[in-house]
């Protein structure tokens, strides 16, 4: 038997779990940027492309693969996800909610659950493996550490 019971373990592996969520959502929403505006992966609704600047397909499809890009690889994970999740809000209430009132019915269930999934991770971040976690350390240590030359220097 362990020493550790499970719920200690799970909140170790928490900060992981997150980061692979980050990663997945993040993925799945850039695959639909890349194929509305790529046409790859079976394209836009119905194959094919969206013509470039159409409103809103198009600038919806950049964020999405954008956005997709940003939370997969955890740079600026908060910003891109509360851009995400404005976008799959938007999505849901202008194109799917006026359909009928709930997500099965009018086919929002993907805006719906990409609006929250985004949602939590603007509040939790980007938990562990994300490139901004990499990035900060470094640019966090600088200042300090001219500091204490600046003092060595000095002195």
């Amino acid at each position: 038997m362990s020493n550790s019971p499970l719920p200690a373990r799970l909140e170790q592996a928490q900060p992981y779990a997150l980061g692979l969520f980050r990663a997945v959502v993040g993925l799945l929403f850039l695959c639909h940027g890349a194929a509305s505006l790529f046409g790859v992966l079976g394209g836009a609704a119905g194959g094919g492309t969206v013509p470039a600047g159409t409103w809103p397909g198009w600038y919806a499809a950049v964020i999405q693969l954008v956005a997709g890009a940003l939370v997969l690889l955890g740079v600026g994970t908060r910003s891109a996800a509360l851009v995400a999740s404005g976008s799959m809000a938007y999505a849901y209430f202008k194109v799917h909610q006026p359909e009928s009132l709930f997500p099965l019915q009018n086919g929002g269930e993907a805006s719906a659950m990409f609006c929250w999934a985004f949602l939590l991770l603007v509040f939790t971040g980007p938990g562990a493996l994300a490139l901004d976690r990499l990035i900060a350390p470094r640019r966090a240590g600088r200042p300090a550490e001219q500091r204490e030359e600046r003092a060595t220097a000095a002195a």
